[in-house]
């Protein structure tokens, strides 16, 4: 098929497609959007980008993403240093911080456990997990990973790691979502709900 665009938009457009839910389509239309939109979107997207390539980095405590080495989170004082929230990636930490209702510091391990794609313990950030959780500051280790069946695997394997660092290990309550109805949930979460269930 033959292309009608520069090569330069087609690079455009083939990079735009590698994001998550951009598919070639929506990758064209953004790439249209950005090029009418030159000196409002185009520019200041390309030096937001050239600034966070250069700025941002892994927190060498935590793995979350920040121009500052500790990050925002671990470098804060007031946060809670008995607690640690175990997540997968920083997009989960966002989440976290996103609902205001937890006040400690997190690990992000960069994935789950998957024999299936290859990720063992070593391509993940558990032994820094692992050691932070016996600095005798840290008294509970919440694991707020995917109800999956990776994250599941990856759970199982932390609490087993953690069990002799004298720390509490807890997950996040599963099941019926706030404002949900019944009929409307997988019987997966309705399975996980009552088992989860507390008194009234």
């Amino acid at each position: 098929m033959a292309s009608f665009a520069s090569p330069e938009i087609e690079r455009l457009i083939a990079l735009l497609a590698k994001l998550p839910g951009m598919g070639p389509r929506s990758a064209r239309r953004a790439a249209l959007a950005l090029l009418k939109k030159r000196d409002q979107l185009l520019t200041p997207l390309a030096d937001a980008l050239t600034d966070a390539a250069a700025k941002v980095r892994a927190c060498s405590v935590c793995g979350a993403l920040d121009a500052q080495d500790p990050c925002a989170v671990c470098s804060d004082r007031s946060r809670d240093r008995a607690l640690i929230c175990v997540v997968e990636e920083v997009g989960a930490l966002w989440a976290m911080e996103r609902a205001g209702a937890y006040r400690g510091r997190y690990q992000v391990l960069g994935g789950l456990l998957s024999a299936l794609d290859g990720v063992g313990p070593d391509n993940l950030r558990i032994g820094e997990l692992v050691a932070r959780a016996r600095d005798g500051e840290v008294q509970e280790v919440i694991l707020a990973l995917p109800a999956t069946v990776d994250g599941q695997t990856t759970a199982h394997y932390l609490a087993e790691r953690l069990a002799d660092a004298g720390v509490s290990v807890t997950s996040l309550a599963r099941g019926v979502p706030v404002g949900g109805e019944l009929d409307w949930l997988d019987d997966g979460t309705i399975a996980q709900a009552l088992r989860a269930r507390r008194p009234a």
